[in-house]
């Protein structure tokens, strides 16, 4: 659109103003300007008129940008890239995620590490490099001695993983839900045992 303003710009200052009648009409409700006259409505715009507007695409800065490509224009900046684990830090955490002297959610735990590590190099999630800090040292704590300590450290990394991944969000959600439901079986159970002891099976 600005090379074709441009083109009739530069041929009105060439030919005269004068010499060539341009003509303001009026297409789909858009006003546009032609050398021909208009098919329905529209009218002859006169020398006076058309000579500001010349002057001001001769401009040098208006004739620069009507010849500028495209292509020059700045390209919008792409969505943020996540920040994962490398290679050898991933090897790692395999190895220990099989580690027989884990307990099952401690294992359980490193194993989930592995798979969002996974995740986030398939370029799933925002991940920054403080949010895998959380990660490294909750997987650190599972070889804690104090079993709180290393549920409170899968906590602090499973909320980390929820905030930046909301798919991951939604399966941890769904994970608790189900371990909450369990627990609450379990305790029902015990608590039938102890008010009902002739119901309970002889080990």
């Amino acid at each position: 659109m600005k090379w074709m303003a441009w083109s009739l710009a530069w041929c009105l200052a060439s030919t005269g103003a004068a010499a060539q009648q341009v003509w303001k009409c009026e297409v789909g409700g858009k006003v546009v300007f032609s050398d021909k006259p208009c098919p329905q409505s529209g009218q002859p715009v006169s020398e006076r008129t058309l000579q500001p507007n010349l002057v001001d695409s001769l401009k040098p800065e208006v004739v620069r940008a009507a010849l500028e490509p495209a292509s020059a224009a700045p390209a919008a900046p792409g969505p943020a890239g996540n920040s994962c684990p490398g290679d050898g830090e991933l090897r790692g955490m395999e190895t220990r995620a099989n580690s027989t002297t884990l307990g099952d959610a401690e294992r359980r735990f490193l194993q989930d590490e592995v798979r969002r590590v996974r995740q986030c190099r398939s370029g799933q999630g925002r991940y920054r490099d403080a949010d895998w800090a959380i990660s490294r040292d909750a997987q650190a704590a599972q070889s804690q001695l104090s079993d709180r300590v290393r549920r409170d450290a899968r906590v602090r990394a499973e909320d980390m993983h929820a905030a930046a991944d909301p798919d991951e969000g939604d399966r941890i959600a769904r994970r608790r839900i189900a371990e909450e439901r369990m627990q609450q079986r379990r305790a029902e159970q015990r608590l039938q045992r102890v008010q009902n002891p002739a119901s309970t099976p002889l080990p």
